[in-house]
């Protein structure tokens, strides 16, 4: 049997190149094979050597290039002929991001791996439309939580009612299709409908926009928008010290563009 390679679970981050993180580049820079995803910027991609097997396994609304299973068994046979292989996640590879799936799996095949941190958009995203998640003055609290678990077969995990009530800061991932699924859930769990609420578009990037409102208008400004993913939800009071808006439209922020 040939031996086998070790897999890196690398983050790529949120989309700003810059928040790459040194270990991270260096892998990118030196591996021998590469499964990357939809959300990696281009920026990063063109740190991959020429001489790099590269692969796409990206996932978008329903379209996959490579379902689950077939990544899981890409990964096996990359490691049977490469020595090191980069499996290139956008943010976080345990936040969301199926990672854990991916290691559990590998080390059951006696396949070496390393996980590398990214920094998750559900932080950074808040931070550059300048939300602190927690703030003395507002919120002790924060809760990750995903909002694409209601378009799921399996029985719900979520207990949207202590989210509700336990957690002063919420971040949800993947919910922008599910926004009035979520918005109903925590009304009905006993959030106000003046809650703060801002969704944010390709955070960090120059492309990045923020829908601010409330859970009484949220639903509609989407519609009216026409708002679409990938964005992170940010529910909570803190939504209240977000960057002011660089023109008079109070409901939409355009950042500027940032520094490659």
């Amino acid at each position: 049997m040939l031996p086998k390679g070790k897999v890196y679970l690398v983050g790529a981050g949120p989309g700003d190149p810059g928040l790459l993180t040194v270990r991270g580049k260096g892998l990118i820079e030196h591996c021998d094979a590469i499964v990357y995803d939809a959300l990696v910027s281009p920026e990063i991609l063109a740190l991959i050597p020429e001489r790099t097997e590269k692969i796409y396994a990206g996932k978008r609304s329903g379209r996959h290039s490579l379902s689950q299973p077939e990544i899981i068994a890409l990964l096996i046979a990359l490691a049977g002929r490469h020595g090191a292989i980069v499996r290139l996640k956008g943010g976080d590879p345990f936040i969301f991001g199926r990672g854990g799936e991916e290691v559990i799996a590998l080390r059951n095949e006696g396949i070496a791996v390393e996980v590398v941190p990214g920094i998750t958009a559900g932080i950074a995203a808040p931070a550059y439309a300048g939300i602190p998640l927690t703030h003395r003055d507002y919120s002790a609290s924060v809760a990750f939580v995903t909002g694409h678990e209601a378009q799921e077969t399996y029985r719900p995990q979520i207990q949207w009612q202590s989210l509700a009530q336990g957690a002063q800061t919420l971040v949800i991932y993947m919910g922008v299709l599910q926004i009035e699924n979520i918005v109903d859930h925590l009304c009905g769990a006993g959030r106000s409908l003046d809650t703060p609420v801002a969704l944010i578009r390709w955070g960090t990037t120059p492309q990045q926009e923020v829908l601010i409102g409330t859970l009484g208008s949220i639903v509609r400004q989407v519609q009216e928008s026409g708002f679409t993913p990938p964005a992170v939800i940010v529910v909570g009071e803190v939504v209240n010290l977000a960057t002011p808006p660089a023109s008079g439209d109070s409901s939409r922020l355009q950042m500027p563009e940032l520094a490659g």
